[in-house]
């Protein structure tokens, strides 16, 4: 028998679980629920830990990852209770991430969440750029199931084997690459408002990958056979059509959207009639972003198909709350959706999410949902949502919490496989360290919650479980009796920090720029070369004052390669605009170019009249 292993090992607790009535409570604090979601991503994170490190007691892992295959695949997360990164569930993690930072960005930037949740999708979005070394090469997992579980140490003193596993052509995976595509996609979103250079870095892979996945089709499982004890597909045609939504919606292409239309009856998008939107069944998740495409009015000429699949976002949004005529989601005897024995509590989070989200189109659009047991209203969604966060018999088993011994307790010496084995696994007292914010796998049919180590099916917690909370938090916290203001942490807390490098959209009217012009950083293409990856960066600078500027000098910090279509001074990384330009307009633009391999360059207004 194989006993699933934590990658907390002899630092994890499975303590302090939270305990409600069974009314719903209005008072409950979603910004700290937020923080505290966010605080477990901090401690499934692998590789060289950040300066801001919230979570004292992890350290620096997997520093080797990929190095004996040749690539660099240092980064990423730790799955669940184990130490393997497995790029399915990480991606639809992060893919769940992203979505809540484009559809929840006004909640987290309340609640001064922004930061956090941006720093947790780019360090698993960092990871798979490096995974994506080549346009149909795609790494997609770091480290071996079995032999992983039969370990029971801390990831920094890991001793398991750290193979790496790619797909490429002949060994295809639409599965795993679609949805990675779709993070990518998810995640350019997100970082939009606050780089534009990463955020169009981020599409470049995405349609990349893509391709890949949608040219050379196959199960990722079959190409990578040891994630198929763990995490199996059940098919790749939810995924292409993941990926091409996504890809819509951050790149306004029409081809991505004739791609959901064109292929909606052979990839199943409005012949599948689902229960479950998870890691593995994306279909709900799909027909209800195309839903909005339709709800916004830009369904065009492909209204008619989008109505079909608003019809089977119905048919889940039904089955969920009960409505319809027998064909429903089961449910506890509490009121808790209940599809899997194994690891359940993540199917009720990531159905929440979606309801919240689709509550929230519905009510934008002032549309309801016709089902067949009666019409149901935007916020009926939104209150079922919370409904399952608020179970009574449920809520104790669903959300780690505790506290923290002070100072963190820290082990010196490492601690063997089998060692944490005798010592640690069977240990009947409570574990040194806390994770917080970790969506446990919850209690069983009959709401029973076994609080017990051992029992793995209900008190592991996942990445992919975990992640929707984000969102789901943030729907939640705009229902009435919720209208508390940021989240400030107390100063003796532990995990507390600064929001981190993510400034937070300007919310007054028209503000004014310090500086009269700004910069759009696009880029346009990239190539490899010797294993060395260049970018081709188009910038845009527009004249964003009311008055006409001349003499408008750039100052370029990291400019390492070429650069087109700018006058140089003779003062070094300094260059004016060309000579034709005598004066730069209000309102007008001026683009340049340039080529080099690694990060953006910076550019600074170092003078202007």
């Amino acid at each position: 028998m194989v006993i699933l292993k934590s990658s907390y090992g002899i630092l994890s607790v499975l303590v302090g679980l939270l305990a409600f009535k069974a009314t719903i409570v209005d008072s409950f604090d979603y910004g700290d629920a937020i923080d505290k979601t966010l605080l477990f991503f901090e401690a499934q994170r692998s590789g060289k830990l950040p300066v801001g490190q919230r979570v004292k007691w992890r350290g620096d892992s997997g520093l080797g990852d990929g190095y004996a295959q040749g690539v660099n695949l240092v980064g990423g997360y730790y799955d669940a209770g184990d130490h393997v990164k497995f790029g399915q569930p990480m991606a639809f993690s992060m893919t769940m991430l992203s979505w809540a930072a484009v559809d929840c960005r006004a909640e987290l930037v309340s609640l001064n969440q922004m930061g956090h949740t941006l720093d947790a999708i780019k360090w698993g979005t960092d990871y798979f750029i490096k995974a994506h070394p080549q346009p149909y090469v795609l790494w997609g997992q770091v480290g071996d199931g079995v032999s992983d579980h039969y370990c029971w140490e801390r990831p920094e003193d890991m001793t398991t084997p750290r193979t790496a596993y790619k797909l490429d052509p002949e060994h295809p995976g639409s599965d795993l690459a679609g949805e990675t595509a779709a993070a990518l996609a998810a995640a350019s979103l997100a970082f939009k408002p606050y780089d534009s250079a990463y955020s169009s870095l981020l599409l470049v892979h995405a349609k990349q990958i893509f391709s890949f996945a949608d040219r050379f089709r196959g199960f990722y499982d079959d190409s990578i056979s040891s994630a198929k004890q763990f995490y199996t597909s059940s098919g790749y045609s939810d995924e292409l059509l993941w990926a091409a939504t996504w890809l819509y919606k951050a790149t306004n292409d029409e081809y991505y959207l004739k791609y959901v239309v064109d292929n909606c009856v052979s990839l199943g998008g409005t012949g599948w009639a689902v229960k479950e939107f998870s890691w593995d069944n994306k279909y709900a998740g799909i027909q209800v972003l195309l839903t909005k495409v339709l709800l916004d009015g830009a369904g065009g000429a492909y209204t008619s198909t989008l109505q079909q699949y608003q019809a089977k976002a119905d048919y889940f949004s039904c089955a969920c709350l009960q409505k319809n005529d027998g064909y429903n989601v089961p449910m506890t005897p509490g009121g808790l959706l209940y599809l899997h024995e194994w690891n359940n509590m993540q199917y009720p989070a990531s159905a929440a999410f979606l309801l919240a989200v689709y509550s929230d189109y519905l009510a934008k659009a002032k549309g309801v949902v016709k089902c067949p047991e009666g019409q149901l209203q935007p916020l009926d969604l939104l209150n079922f949502a919370k409904s399952q966060w608020a179970t009574a018999k449920t809520i104790r088993s669903m959300f780690i919490t505790g506290e923290l011994p002070s100072p963190p307790f820290l082990f010196k010496t490492a601690v063997g496989c089998v060692e944490g084995f005798e010592t640690w696994y069977k240990r009947p007292e409570a574990n040194p360290n806390v994770i917080y914010g970790a969506l446990v796998g919850g209690p069983n049919a009959n709401d029973e919650f076994s609080d017990d180590r051992t029992d793995y099916e209900q008190t592991e917690p996942t990445l992919s479980g975990t992640a929707p909370l984000v969102g789901l938090f943030s729907k939640l916290h705009s229902l009435p009796g919720n209208s508390a203001g940021p989240y400030t942490p107390e100063p003796s807390d532990p995990y507390h920090k600064p929001q981190g490098s993510y400034p937070q959209p300007a919310t007054t009217p028209n503000p004014q720029p310090a500086v009269p012009v700004e910069f759009v950083h696009v880029i346009t293409n990239s190539w490899t070369v010797s294993k060395e990856t260049y970018y081709r960066h188009k910038v845009i600078i527009k004249n964003v004052s009311q008055k006409p500027i001349t003499g408008l000098k750039l100052y370029f910090e990291s400019l390492t390669g070429s650069l087109w279509g700018l006058t140089p001074t003779q003062d070094k990384n300094t260059y004016v605009l060309p000579e034709w330009i005598k004066v730069f307009e209000p309102g007008s633009e001026c683009t340049f170019v340039y080529i080099q391999g690694g990060g953006q360059a910076k550019i600074s207004v170092q003078s202007y009249h």
